[in-house]
């Protein structure tokens, strides 16, 4: 049987390995958005070639959020591996019992600390790097618009690494807050197994009139012709407020 550590750790490779095609393309805009050359598009050769002074400067700011988006996927692999490590996932406790439980190790209670926070205070340099890059990449596109495939692609691959770094920043702002070690990349499916709170509010008078309408009716039933007004006794049904 295969370790669960090794599970966990084939299933992180495997989306790392997926997210890096949404990098490359989300922050190498200058290389891979469409963009004018004369009548036709440029091919991605053209859009390296391109030694205009502007182009060339989005082209070098692309080199480098892609370089800060690279730096901080080691730092979150690295935390991840040292999850795996020294932690584990027990569905029958809580998410926070965790903070309970690794005070009593003061050793890998301050590696989860300098782990988390060196990933958060990265993650925000990566982000105010990458809101750089876009409004860099937006003034070229501008110049270089060719037609609505410069939109549709430009807004495609943004909004494919806007989806990452936010996931990235809900793990990591709510593990430094909460003093926990979430994962970027185990997640898991939830199964709904109650009656929404709205539903049963809006539904529970309407049962109540029909519970009362049945008793009525059986009780015609019982008595047809006696006429004998007997005045119904209706289960207690208590409403939620």
């Amino acid at each position: 049987m295969i370790d669960v550590d090794v599970m966990q750790r084939i299933k992180v490779a495997g989306i790392f390995l997926l997210q890096i095609y949404k990098v490359a393309t989300g922050t190498m805009l200058s290389l891979f958005v469409p963009q004018s050359c004369g009548e036709k598009v440029c091919s991605l050769t053209e859009n390296l070639e391109n030694n205009e002074i502007y182009h060339k400067t989005v082209l070098y700011w692309n080199m480098f959020s892609m370089f800060t988006f690279f730096t901080y996927y080691l730092v979150e692999l690295r935390r991840e591996e040292w999850a795996i490590q020294y932690l584990d996932i027990d569905n029958n406790k809580s998410d926070n019992s965790l903070k309970e439980i690794i005070i009593k190790e003061p050793i890998l209670d301050k590696k989860m600390d300098k782990l988390n926070k060196y990933y958060y205070n990265l993650l925000r340099f990566n982000c105010g790097v990458y809101f750089i890059n876009v409004m860099l990449t937006i003034k070229m596109l501008k110049d270089g618009y060719h037609s609505m495939s410069t939109v549709s692609c430009f807004v495609s691959f943004v909004l494919l690494v806007l989806m990452k770094l936010y996931n990235s920043y809900v793990v990591a702002y709510q593990s430094v807050k909460n003093d926990k070690m979430m994962s970027a990349y185990m997640c898991e499916f939830v199964s709904y197994n109650v009656l929404d709170a709205d539903y049963v509010k809006e539904n529970k008078p309407i049962e109540l009139e029909e519970i009362k309408t049945e008793i009525k009716e059986e009780e015609e039933e019982i008595l047809p012709n006696e006429g004998i007004e007997i005045e119904p006794k209706f289960p207690e049904v208590k409403l939620d407020s």
